[in-house]
């Protein structure tokens, strides 16, 4: 499970954790809570919140310059998991039937590339729970606790979900 930048390394270390063997640990599913991808065409969310109070533009932008590697663009694997169709490791992911659940909100400047991901995950076949609210904004279970009680029971339901398909 991962928030925002978070969602962005739990995806990775679950593309990486897929294609190994971590016996007797036991992975059942990704959450991916308002991830934090990018990409070099600006999507319709991006330009409509460009000057978002929690994740304007210009700090996403500076953030990825920061944390790409030198010479790469925001389509660089890292910053955008549906360039090239996504990872070769979706299909691990698929094949030992892991669920993800990518959450996110129409006030956030990323919607438009959590979205891209579940599509991209249905595509390769995974399980996927796509879970958007609207009038909601980046980070908003930080700063209003019943935003952070509600996503505490979408997150448990979406655990036990998983947990019981797994046994069947």
């Amino acid at each position: 499970m991962g928030t925002s930048a978070g969602g962005n390394i739990a995806y990775h270390a679950g593309l990486r954790a897929a294609s190994d063997d971590l016996g007797p640990l036991k992975i059942r599913g990704l959450i991916l809570q308002q991830p934090f991808f990018g990409g070099t065409k600006r999507t319709e969310s991006e330009l409509r919140l460009a000057n978002d109070k929690i994740l304007p533009l210009r700090i996403s932008d500076a953030m990825w310059e920061l944390g790409l590697p030198v010479g790469v663009d925001r389509d660089h694997e890292h910053c955008n998991p549906t360039v090239g169709g996504g990872s070769r490791a979706l299909d691990w992911i698929r094949m030992l039937g892991w669920k993800v659940m990518v959450t996110g909100c129409d006030g956030d400047p990323l919607i438009d590339r959590q979205i891209e991901l579940v599509k991209l995950l249905e595509k390769k076949g995974v399980e996927v729970v796509g879970k958007f609210s609207r009038g909601d904004y980046h980070g908003i279970e930080v700063f209003e606790p019943s935003k952070g009680k509600t996503f505490c029971v979408v997150l448990k339901d979406f655990i036990f979900s998983s947990n019981n398909a797994s046994e069947k």
